[in-house]
């Protein structure tokens, strides 16, 4: 008699446990979830060949439209299944929601650097390559996550910036135009006729093949300074061109300057004795 009740008991505990699932409910959902994982598939390879036609889409992008569509399948296929169990659907929403509520007020911070870097990859301000400005940080971009961007600085120190803050930054992007400007200034002497000064800054642009003839060069006098007079040069280049025709220019107009008998003039002091 013991032995009858202990059996009962259990099979009590098990369909206590399996909620009372009947073998066609397993059976049925078995196989609603084998069809489910059979559909995600499909889609996902059929997305994955419509995504690589489109050329104007960065991969970042199809990368994470591919991810977000197989997530919310996955979501419903819990939903399809617990539902071919016998589980109430709109239960498990409701836990579903309190539960994702809970992880986005726990990673707040990674939501925001998420939602942000899917806004750069849409707005695209900067891509892969580009050499940039993010705030106060200067250098190259490497590679533009969903969670931060990292640059390579001039000195080749990667750093790794949170998208979040790249939201709220000034960007100053060096390399989406073809061409910039190289702005230079040099100090002459008081001595040295303006026209001379301007006639060997001019030949000193003459000397570079790189620098664009349009727009023109501008070269004027800027600025009469406490020890010299500034004058200001302003040159195009294509992008790929300016630092090498920055240092360039310096060391010719240093040339042209001995050539054409122009001082360079520096900080000094003249004093003079009046008896």
């Amino acid at each position: 008699m013991d032995v009858e009740q202990t059996v009962q008991q259990a099979r009590a505990n098990l369909n206590t446990l399996t909620g009372n699932l009947a073998f066609d409910t397993l059976l049925s959902g078995v196989i609603t979830f084998l069809v489910c994982c059979i559909v995600i598939r499909i889609v996902k390879t059929f997305m994955t060949r419509a995504l690589g036609r489109a050329s104007k889409l960065d991969a970042p992008i199809k990368n994470l439209i591919i991810k977000l569509v197989t997530t919310l399948l996955w979501a419903l296929t819990i939903i399809i299944v617990a539902g071919a169990f016998g589980i109430n659907a709109t239960s498990l929403v409701a836990v579903l929601s309190v539960a994702g509520l809970a992880l986005s007020l726990s990673i707040q911070n990674l939501l925001t650097n998420f939602f942000s870097g899917i806004m750069l990859l849409i707005n695209k301000p900067f891509k892969e390559g580009d050499f940039v400005e993010l705030g106060d940080k200067l250098g190259t971009v490497k590679n533009i996550g969903f969670f931060n961007t990292v640059l390579n600085t001039p000195d080749n120190v990667a750093i790794a910036i949170p998208n979040g803050d790249l939201t709220s930054a000034a960007v100053k992007n060096y390399s989406r135009e073809p061409n910039r400007r190289v702005d230079l200034s040099f100090s002459a002497s008081y001595d040295a006729p303006t026209a001379a000064v301007k006639r060997a800054i001019e030949e000193a642009i003459a000397m570079d093949s790189r620098i664009l003839p349009e727009p023109a060069p501008f070269v004027r006098l800027l600025s009469y300074e406490a020890s010299s007079i500034k004058y200001v040069t302003r040159v195009w280049v294509k992008n790929a061109d300016y630092w090498d025709v920055y240092f360039d220019l310096n060391e010719h107009v240093r040339e042209t300057f001995e050539k054409h008998g122009v001082e360079m003039s520096y900080e000094h002091v003249n004093v003079h004795m009046v008896q």
